[in-house]
């Protein structure tokens, strides 16, 4: 489990990346169109994890700022380009404002689309 360590003149502060995953992973279910994250294992933490937000969610952290990528299954009749614009856009305030680090980039990655449960 790899984190990101935080200083500050009272103290630090570490963050584990599964912590900055789970919060992606609950912004990204909040947003209008996503019907899941998606199970990708690109990664042994992946294929081994029993964590969805782990498998769903890659999470790089460099000195400066946090790249994000998100697997997710949209719901059939979402508008992929603007399920995936509201999706950035909620993930990124969550985690900027819950962290406190800078998000720069958050790449989505839509597995599948899936058909609306009340109509099947």
């Amino acid at each position: 489990m790899d984190a990101k360590e935080f200083k500050s003149a009272e103290g630090s502060c570490i963050i584990a990346e599964d912590v900055v995953a789970s919060i992606v992973a609950t912004a990204a279910l909040e947003t209008e169109g996503v019907a899941a994250l998606a199970g990708h294992a690109a990664d042994i933490r992946g294929i081994i994890s029993r964590n969805d937000a782990t498998r769903a969610v890659r999470v790089f952290n460099t000195e400066n700022d946090t790249v994000l990528d998100v697997y997710v299954t949209l719901k059939a009749g979402a508008r992929i380009q603007e399920t995936a614009v509201a999706l950035q856009q909620n993930v990124k305030m969550a985690v900027q404002s819950m962290t406190g680090r800078p998000v720069t980039h958050i790449n989505v990655h839509v597995d599948g689309v899936v058909a609306d449960d009340k109509n099947a």
